[in-house]
């Protein structure tokens, strides 16, 4: 592994009040430093990254959302404490007999809480998952850049989940979602070693350049590789 990844980076409007936001709510310490402004990962945990948005909510695609656990709180728990922190309930079409409730955060980004119980993320920790929007192929280049086994596999789905544990990381397969232009998430690493070399693996890997020098994924996604600190 010659990268590592400091944060799933979010673009919203008030980048400091949805970082204190989810600080809160996770349990984690907001940090703005070299490495742009973050809720703090730790080696199980995935960070979260916010930057300003430059694009409209709606005129850029919406990739990647993120799933709570509520083993040991209970799921009404963890509901509420979403919505006292500035929270709110979101209705994306889900039916009544689905176990997981979804919400959004302050910037409007949906979120689901899980039922208690739920078997994918047992054992991950408070944010149990980031789920994208993906193929199979996007998990497997996932599970090769950053060094973190495979650990679901399945018609077309795919997770990848760091060798200590915790948060999962899912591609949901197909069908997927239109791509138009840069979306609202993307990847942020930072390049363990020379940048130039680290960027040349990622494309081995299947990465692609842009016309300014930037790096997406196989599904074209912007991700951002940071050089050493």
């Amino acid at each position: 592994m010659a990268c590592e990844l400091v944060a799933i980076t979010f673009d919203v409007d008030d980048p400091v009040g949805v970082a204190r936001f989810w600080a809160a709510l996770l349990g984690r310490e907001v940090v703005d430093d070299a490495l742009g402004l973050r809720v703090l990962g730790t080696a199980a945990q995935v960070g979260l990254g916010f930057e300003r948005a430059t694009t409209p909510r709606g005129e850029a695609p919406e990739l990647v959302h993120l799933h709570l656990t509520s083993d040991g709180v209970g799921q009404d728990t963890t509901v509420a404490r979403v919505l006292d922190l500035g929270g709110r309930h979101l209705d994306v079409g889900q039916r009544p007999e689905e176990g997981h409730v979804v919400l959004a955060d302050p910037a409007g980004d949906a979120l689901c809480v899980l039922e208690e119980g739920n078997r994918f993320t047992a054992g991950c920790g408070p944010l149990g998952e980031v789920a994208c929007d993906g193929l199979r192929e996007v998990g497997v280049f996932w599970s090769e850049a950053l060094g973190w086994p495979l650990v679901w596999d399945d018609d077309g789905e795919t997770a990848v989940q760091s060798p200590h544990g915790g948060t999962k990381i899912a591609w949901g397969g197909p069908p997927v979602a239109p791509r138009a232009g840069r979306g609202r998430q993307r990847f942020t690493l930072l390049a363990v070693g020379d940048h130039g070399a680290e960027a040349d693996r990622l494309v081995s890997l299947g990465a692609t350049r842009s016309a300014d020098g930037g790096l997406a994924d196989p599904a074209g996604d912007e991700l951002v590789l940071l050089s050493p600190v």
